[in-house]
């Protein structure tokens, strides 16, 4: 009897766990060359789909459905606060490029930071984004490793904040509005632009230079995918080079209904 009794334990105690570890929604995809209309009208991203999304499942897919993903969001009112971020490069991509091989990038002092991989770089470095929606600006959270400090004057004085579980430095300043995107312009996004970053007060010549007009020339541009978790796009000099996913793990965890529209909308 007590035999009978644990074996049913047991079954029941497997049946809960394959209850619990049931996998999430499957994300539905148009078929390839879908007008982005007919793509937003016919496949919106459903409440269990965008519950589905995670940084962790959109750096799984392909480019083609990252881009799918984006069409189908808008662009939700203007962050403000610190997130943390993650980036990808486009699947198959050449991910091991070097800041130096992106064309129009000077070869001076501050452009020594070119001998290191963008990827590696930004992995190393960069931890997420902190927007200023009042002041409508934006600044990046980078981690405090000695490739930077060998380049960086008088690195104490920068500003610092305590987020996620990490302290990191504010560099790289942008303006940041609601604009429109380069890459689905009949729809806007959250814009932030590096070739403004001059303006920001605190700016410094190195290293926040190397994201303006004259080095990297970086814009950004990031849509919601619900409340607390943002979907980015970065282009270096023009052109599409990277993915990246902002997330605030005290909002974005907890039960939210559909986002609102865009950032034209009153905060």
């Amino acid at each position: 009897m007590r035999a009978v009794h644990a074996l049913s334990t047991l079954a029941i105690a497997v049946a809960l766990a394959g209850c619990a570890s049931t996998p999430p929604p499957r994300i539905q995809f148009a078929p390839p060359g879908t007008d982005v209309a007919k793509l937003r009208s016919d496949f919106p991203l459903t409440d269990a789909e965008r519950a589905a999304l995670t940084p962790e499942s959109i750096r799984r897919l392909t480019q083609a459905e990252v881009d799918q993903i984006y069409q189908r969001l808008d662009s939700g009112p203007i962050p403000d606060g610190p997130f943390r971020g993650d980036l990808f490069f486009p699947r198959g991509s050449k991910s091991d490029i070097r800041l130096g091989e992106l064309s129009g990038v000077p070869r001076d002092t501050l452009a020594e930071l070119a001998v290191v991989r963008v990827e590696t770089l930004g992995k190393a470095l960069w931890r997420g984004k902190v927007f200023f929606r009042s002041q409508g600006v934006l600044r990046n959270r980078i981690e405090e490793l000695s490739i930077l400090k060998a380049f960086v004057r008088d690195w104490e004085s920068i500003p610092k904040l305590t987020f996620d579980g990490a302290t990191t430095w504010l560099l790289f300043p942008a303006k940041l509005s609601c604009g429109d995107s380069r890459f689905d312009p009949a729809h806007k996004s959250i814009v932030i632009d590096y070739s403004k970053g001059s303006t920001v007060e605190g700016y410094r010549e190195v290293p926040d230079a190397l994201a303006g007009p004259e080095r990297l020339d970086i814009f950004d541009e990031v849509r919601l995918v619900r409340p607390g978790f943002y979907l980015g796009r970065a282009y270096f000099r023009g052109s599409f080079g990277l993915n990246f996913t902002l997330i605030d793990p005290a909002v974005a965890g907890t039960a939210a209904p559909r986002p609102p529209g865009d950032c034209t909308q009153a905060q």
